[in-house]
């Protein structure tokens, strides 16, 4: 699409106002989006058009329309994070990373759907309803960020940002047939979006393609003095190592695969197709070591202590009394009881439950048995990590134990929910990039399975490099991109 406009085949307009048409067709059935923005998308369009007439262009990216996760602040649009309690609030302000979307021309077409704050992996806990799977409307897309991944899997939109708190771009890619990047923790600002847990959330790239994951990770990226966990150093061209990584050849890389994601629970299809993933690119040169890392079987009870606490506290701040709902009783109520009372009506049963059980595990007498045991697991996480980098260039495994499960199907199982993230949360306890290319079709379903891919913090082009190439052999494999099998939607209105 960036081709095009460039080679002035197509308008930004004419580009942005297709997307919107589809939206239009086909969203009605997938409901990946909560917001959209014609007038503004097609004014920013517009805009674009006439920097390009002028000879202005912005970015390798200008004038290509792009979907925006409901968690990140935009000025003049509404920003719900899936919740009632902020229905209706429009900020005042831009988050980093939309600003930098503006300011490299990218049209953005609107807000997509997600799990209330982010919290849950299959988008069946917005307050506005789930999204559905492209690839099967009865399934889910992942979560927190299925939106985006659906908007993308759907030709909605060319691109999308997400957040990645426990593996909400990655998992989400996985079960779409889409690429899912979750950069280094600090490598993309986090000044703007609604936190859920301040030291696990990362926005990142949710994609087609690897190279266009690169692309908008280098628009995002780069360090921001408003947020201050942002890494303050140079990073490389992101687009330089996928270009050079879509060439196939691995020769002289490590490539570890983890022992412990793997195994009883992990689905036989999403199994093979990571074998095969493993194969091509051992064909292409790599050499391949299986890794342990034993303290990833701890990774997600000390993630569901961290999380919740981190999620308690920071939700406090809804209460009514500043913007977002306000619920008042009957009779003469006291500030106390207006609190209660939005809180209540406000927030859906998960985000209770995970409040509830993150204000236990910081409570009087309880920190140091939970909070505390749990940070401790991650610093042993962390170190798994550092000595398996001393063996490997890059650690690999399945993206998600199995793919898109059915809508309902796990919602009266939070714990069953939770395991989804099994492979995806040790990146976002340690701080290190990841992230999750399709590599293929599980033979059970005929549904999508990923393969994801980490390197040490700061070695983010490592993903890149190695994804493309993958992607690059896949498609060799299979002859077409994985998302041209995917089934045609139904245009409803």
């Amino acid at each position: 699409m960036a081709q095009a406009l460039a080679d002035s085949t197509v308008t930004s307009v004419e580009l942005t106002q297709l997307h919107l048409d589809r939206i239009a067709a086909v969203d009605g059935a997938v409901h990946a989006f909560l917001h959209v923005d014609c007038e503004g998308a097609l004014a920013q369009a517009a805009a674009s058009d006439a920097r390009r007439a002028a000879g202005q262009p912005l970015s390798a990216l200008d004038g290509v329309p792009i979907a925006v996760k409901d968690v990140l602040a935009t000025e003049g649009l509404p920003t719900t994070c899936g919740s009632k309690i902020l229905e209706g609030w429009i900020p005042p302000y831009d988050a980093t990373v939309v600003v930098r979307l503006k300011a490299a021309g990218l049209p953005i077409l609107g807000k997509t759907n997600m799990d209330e704050f982010a919290m849950g992996s299959s988008t069946e806990h917005s307050a506005y309803g789930p999204t559905h799977n492209p690839w099967d409307l009865d399934r889910i897309p992942g979560g927190s960020g299925g939106g985006s991944a659906a908007a993308v899997a759907a030709f909605e939109a060319p691109l999308a940002i997400g957040t990645d708190t426990g593996g909400s771009i990655r998992q989400p890619g996985a079960v779409t047939g889409t690429v899912g990047v979750k950069p280094t923790y600090g490598g993309v600002s986090r000044y703007g979006l609604v936190a859920l847990a301040n030291s696990l959330d990362q926005a990142g790239p949710v994609t087609r393609t690897v190279l266009d994951s690169a692309l908008l990770h280098d628009v995002i990226g780069g360090h921001d003095p408003r947020d201050s966990t942002s890494i303050d150093q140079p990073w490389p061209s992101f687009t330089d190592a996928a270009r050079a990584g879509a060439s196939g050849d691995m020769t002289g890389l490590k490539i570890g695969v983890i022992t412990e994601l793997a195994g009883d629970g992990w689905q036989d299809g999403v199994m093979a197709r990571f074998q095969e993933s493993v194969d091509l690119l051992v064909k292409a040169g790599a050499e391949v070591v299986e890794v342990s890392c034993p303290s990833f079987v701890h990774a997600l009870a000390a993630y569901y202590l961290i999380l919740p606490a981190e999620a308690s506290s920071n939700l406090a701040k809804f209460d009514a009394m500043r913007y977002g709902l306000r619920v008042v009783p009957e009779g003469d109520p006291s500030a106390e009881d207006v609190m209660r009372a939005s809180r209540d009506a406000g927030f859906g049963d998960e985000v209770k439950r995970r409040i509830i059980l993150g204000t236990y595990a910081l409570s009087s007498g309880y920190y140091d048995a939970y909070y505390g045991q749990a940070q401790k697991v991650r610093t042993l996480i962390s170190r798994d990590f550092a000595a398996a980098f001393e063996q490997v260039d890059v650690l690999v495994s399945p993206t998600a134990p199995t793919t898109a499960f059915k809508l309902g199907e796990k919602l009266d199982d939070p714990i069953a929910m939770y395991l989804n993230d099994l492979a995806t949360i040790p990146a976002n306890l340690a701080g290190v990039p990841g992230i999750s290319v399709p590599s293929g079709l599980a033979d059970e379903d005929g549904l999508p399975a990923g393969f994801q891919i980490l390197a040490p913090a700061l070695e983010d082009e490592r993903l890149y490099r190695v994804g493309a190439a993958l992607e690059a052999l896949l498609a060799q494999e299979w002859g077409a991109p994985l998302l041209d099998k995917a089934p045609a939607l139904e245009e409803t209105r």
